[in-house]
């Protein structure tokens, strides 16, 4: 009995492992390309929704709404934004494959990961 718990657990790190490339990858398809293609600023966006809403999970929500029904009265971007990037369509995506690339995005334009700390003499 032992030995199944520890090839059960074993297993969960292979599969939980496995899921991370796929996620990221999804994410690079889904979302970055297109945003790379049309040099589409992200840290500026990030920037703008993190002075606006101040937390993941707001941020998260924020976009989520907006990913949903992409509409230019629901952008964070001012009416300019659009005259030189196109508007965004709605990408069909389920709710859970949305929801794991805004947490991608975030996580990955996540100012606090560039923050350093001076070392103290």
């Amino acid at each position: 009995m032992e030995k199944l718990n520890v090839a059960g657990m074993v297993l969960m790190l292979f599969v939980m492992a496995e899921k991370a490339p796929a996620s990221t990858a999804l994410f690079q398809q889904q979302c970055l390309n297109c945003h790379q293609e049309q040099q589409i600023p992200n840290a500026l966006i990030y920037k703008r929704y993190l002075m606006r809403y101040s937390t993941h999970k707001r941020m998260e929500e924020a976009m989520f709404a907006y990913l949903k029904d992409p509409k230019k009265e629901y952008s964070i971007m001012p009416t300019p934004f659009f005259s030189k990037f196109p508007m965004k369509k709605n990408l069909g995506l389920d709710d859970d494959t949305l929801l794991r690339n805004i947490r991608e995005y975030l996580d990955t334009f996540d100012i606090k990961k560039k923050l350093v700390l001076e070392k103290s003499s």
